[in-house]
């Protein structure tokens, strides 16, 4: 009886360690993981606050999360599934899929472009939208459409670094990178578009300093914002175009992913101060600048069909 009793006792002591150790590989999975999409979850935080732009200040807390639980429905119930799935199952369906999504992203920065142009509207846009729980809903679903894009991104980048992972550590690492960078682009975010009414606040309390900082604030967020906008246009192009272009390496279509390339390393070498800056910067414009070129093109052939509107 105490034979077996100890040898119960170091099953289970055995199968704690083993427990543990998958806590463990897990964690250190989900940070590696989360840490090589963080190029992608800046270019998150820079598109979301466009789509609160011509809304009530009241309603948008109220949007944000609603954009945050879209964000969410997409990271766990859609793409993380589907991700296990194509992994598993089909592979090679992964890089088709991206390159469509970053084909999206690179239309909607050019349609944006267009727009700034030409100052008219295409699409869906062109309805003019009085109502404004229309309004509203047309914003959100937009913004998650995005999100489902970025989205995509991060979950495949992710999935990339757990490729030594049991399907189940993969499953939980996954659910863990889509909760952490839901709650860090979306709580981010939210402090952006209020921080103006921060500025209010700190503006009416006393202390000279203090209330400089508030009117600061309230000066400087439309100019944050309006570059926020920006920033977030150039980020569908140029993430969106880094998508295609690596498709193209993965099917050794190589001139253009090249050439890129061979750009980058010419600007490392060209100013060694500052080398990983000059690469990365070279390599987003020039993807940019494919990006707009794809967009573009795909935004000329949808406007050749007649408007409904």
């Amino acid at each position: 009886m105490a034979g077996g009793l100890v040898a119960l006792l170091d099953d289970i002591a055995a199968l704690a360690k083993l427990a543990s150790a998958s806590l463990d590989d897990v964690a250190g999975a989900s940070a590696k993981a989360g840490s090589k999409a963080v190029g992608v979850v800046i270019d998150d935080t820079a598109v979301t606050p466009r789509y609160l732009t011509g809304l009530s200040p009241a309603r948008e807390l109220p949007i944000i999360w609603k954009i945050a639980l879209g964000s969410l429905r997409n990271k766990l119930l859609f793409l993380l599934p589907a991700a296990l799935i194509l992994s598993a199952f089909a592979p090679w369906a992964i890089t088709p899929i991206l390159m469509a999504g970053g084909a999206y992203l690179c239309f909607e920065g050019a349609e944006k472009i267009i727009e700034a142009v030409s100052g008219t509207h295409h699409g869906e846009e062109a309805c003019e939208i009085s109502d404004p729980k229309q309004l509203e809903d047309r914003q959100v679903a937009g913004a998650i459409r995005t999100d489902l894009i970025l989205s995509g991104e991060i979950m495949a980048i992710a999935l990339a670094e757990l490729a030594g992972q049991t399907i189940l550590n993969q499953a939980v690492a996954l659910a863990l990178v889509g909760l952490a960078i839901t709650a860090g682009v979306y709580g981010l975010v939210a402090l952006i578009v209020k921080m103006d009414d921060i500025g209010l606040s700190l503006a009416r309390r006393s202390g000279a300093a203090v209330q400089g900082l508030g009117r600061a604030l309230v000066a400087g967020m439309p100019v944050v914002l309006k570059a926020l906008s920006i920033i977030g246009t150039a980020a569908m192009l140029w993430v969106g175009g880094q998508i295609i272009v690596h498709g193209l390496h993965d099917f050794h279509l190589t001139p253009i992913p090249g050439w890129i390339e061979h750009a980058a390393e010419g600007a490392r070498h060209a100013l060694p101060a500052i080398g990983g800056v000059a690469s990365w910067v070279t390599n987003a414009a020039l993807s940019a600048v494919f990006g707009i070129l794809i967009g573009g093109a795909i935004a000329g052939l949808l406007h050749l069909k007649p408007s409904k509107h």
